[in-house]
């Protein structure tokens, strides 16, 4: 009788990928983006009036802004002002509750400021909120 040889089979590797490096990767960017989207997001230089109190809603999605050279801001974008009221009532979509924060530069003319709240009225915001910061 023949006497039975092992044969040695060989298994041929699979190349694996490792996803621990991968995930590291996305954790460390998604660190990075939670920190600096509150950066980007009051990147527009204003020095707000001082004052006791401060509006502070649970979000503050809807929010105008009059820097120094009297620009305007919807949102951290520029606007031009014949444009205010469209853009507010396409942002308020049926969310009349939905307050509007107005956040201004002290040395803007109070008049300014009261045009720029007399739009937003006139655009269907029922509350229009003064930021200032603490003093």
């Amino acid at each position: 009788m023949k006497s039975f040889q092992r044969r040695r089979t060989r298994r041929a590797s699979s190349p694996e990928i490792t996803l621990t490096p991968m995930i590291d990767t996305f954790c460390v960017l998604l660190v990075i983006f939670i920190v600096a989207a509150p950066m980007v997001q009051n990147g527009i230089r204003v020095d707000l009036p001082f004052g006791k109190t401060r509006e502070v809603g649970p979000s503050q999605e809807l929010v105008v802004t009059i820097n120094k050279q009297q620009r305007l801001f919807f949102n951290s974008y520029p606007i031009e002002r014949r444009n205010l009221v469209s853009t507010v009532q396409k942002a308020l979509n049926q969310k009349e509750d939905t307050p509007v924060y107005v956040r201004a530069d002290e040395t803007i003319a109070y008049g300014k400021v009261i045009e720029v709240v007399d739009e937003l009225k006139q655009a269907g915001v029922r509350f229009v909120a003064m930021s200032t910061r603490p003093s």
